[in-house]
């Protein structure tokens, strides 16, 4: 074997060696391979190829008027003008690149090439987000962020405010949050095994630690809802209860909203600054807690077995009605799940799902029922959610009523995972007078880890109406 077989055989085995182990971590530890292969690579792209990249996409402007007489003047050709790149900020998932865009052009110019700019700089996905006009941001997503979920850990420790609870991941990298203040009531929709539950089941672990009220409707005789049992002020497990539950949860609103009446008082007696029409303008030492209320399967309280069931069955919904058109001043929100909400559950489904701002849509197994979630959103939105694959639980596409939209997916927790959060802070359960009668009975936990000495505190964010 003479020497230059033998310095290339040196070299071409270690070589070897290394690109099998980048296609294996590419495979197997996708956030390794963005890390140090991926990232590196991508940035060099961007950095070396994005004139030609701009103007093979499409996305260059021809020069002004001025700038053409300048070139002429030097005799030199004039460019088109692209946009330019402000500023770029790397992370575990992808990489963030901040453009100017170029006079003339608009952020649907850039969604629109948002596929071409994925395939010519090789990454998983490139996400456009406008930051203020002429401004925009590429999130460009290293991997496929939704196949193993991992929610980042500065997530909890950065929610902080009251009633925004991280819940899920986009597609795009971010946190996806359940904000209560934004969305007061929630449509949570999916067919059996789609993940469903564990939306709840994050939504749940997440309220634990925060000062708020939990009431739960499960008429599964309670078998998904009971072993929250601890943390929940109140639990309804047949239609009987959960009209009885019903009643005194609007009750408790109108309880409230006398609260609210007295503190304005005689007109002219309170400072203009101080009147309130909610409950986040009262003072902290009267504001009752936030209650949220988790419905497991809206349809079980929608279905009658006989003509005699058919009036509490009225009671049921138009009560639900009433907390969804009213109970958002009087900080009662709530949370529906169910299969399908379609008009076939009888009187009174249609008007109850309109009140249901945000809309999460798992997978589903007609068109029909994608359509009764995202209909109103975004026909884009429903193409997503009829795509999501039976192999991929906990995938959603979450919008609300002002057409944004997003394809998440729930990190897996366990249900006894949740069951010892919410024994961890069952402390925190507040008692209401007005729901007394409907709290769960709670068993004596076992090797529970000793509580916190103070809860994590957290902080209502004004909301702009």
């Amino acid at each position: 074997m003479d020497t230059l077989t033998a310095t290339l055989l040196e070299l071409s085995v270690p070589a070897a060696a290394i690109g099998a182990g980048a296609l294996y971590a590419k495979a197997k530890m996708p956030r390794t391979y963005w890390a140090t292969v991926g990232l590196p690579l991508t940035i060099h792209r961007i950095r070396h190829e994005f004139e030609n990249v701009m103007e093979a996409c499409g996305l260059t402007v021809e020069p002004s008027f001025w700038r053409a007489m300048a070139s002429s003047a030097t005799n030199r050709p004039a460019k088109p003008v692209m946009p330019r790149i402000r500023g770029m900020q790397a992370s575990s998932t992808g990489l963030r690149v901040r453009l100017r865009l170029a006079r003339g052009q608009q952020t649907s110019d850039m969604v629109d090439a948002a596929e071409r700019l994925r395939h010519a700089w090789g990454v998983h996905a490139v996400h456009v987000s406008e930051v203020k006009p002429g401004v925009v941001d590429l999130r460009i997503v290293g991997f496929d962020v939704l196949r193993n979920v991992r929610m980042p850990r500065r997530a909890g420790a950065k929610s902080r405010e009251l009633l925004r609870i991280p819940v899920a991941l986009r597609a795009d990298g971010t946190v996806h949050h359940r904000d209560y203040r934004l969305a007061p009531n929630g449509l949570n929709l999916g067919a059996n095994q789609s993940g469903k539950s564990m939306f709840t089941r994050n939504l749940v672990h997440g309220l634990a630690p925060q000062p708020v009220a939990l009431v739960g409707i499960d008429c599964k005789r309670g078998v998904e809802q009971r072993p929250f049992a601890p943390r929940l002020s109140a639990l309804a497990t047949d239609q009987g209860e959960a009209l009885g539950l019903l009643l005194a949860l609007l009750v408790e609103m109108d309880d409230r909203y006398d609260l609210i009446r007295d503190h304005q008082g005689v007109p002219g007696s309170v400072a203009a600054e101080d009147l309130t029409a909610d409950i986040w303008g009262l003072p902290a030492k009267v504001r009752p807690v936030p209650i949220v209320v988790l419905v497991d399967e809206i349809a079980e309280l929608f279905l009658v077995a006989s003509k005699a069931d058919e009036e509490r069955r009225n009671q049921i919904v138009t009560a639900l009605i009433r907390l969804a058109q009213l109970a958002r001043a009087a900080g009662i929100y709530l949370e529906i799940s169910g299969q399908r909400f379609g008009s076939e559950l009888g009187k009174g489904a249609t008007l109850l799902r309109s009140q249901l701002t945000g809309r999460t849509v798992h997978r589903v197994n007609d068109l029909e029922t994608a359509k009764m979630g995202l209909g109103d959103i975004s026909d884009a939105a429903v193409a997503a959610s009829t795509r999501i694959s039976p192999d991929m639980p906990g995938m959603a596409v979450a919008g609300d009523t002002s057409g944004q939209w997003s394809e998440i997916r729930t990190p897996f927790r366990s249900l006894a995972e949740v069951a010892q959060r919410c024994a961890e802070f069952a402390h925190l359960t507040p008692n209401l007078d007005r729901l007394t009668a409907f709290r769960p009975p709670v068993a004596a936990p076992a090797n529970i880890p000793p509580m916190p000495s103070t809860p994590p505190s957290f902080a209502p964010a004004p909301v702009a109406e």
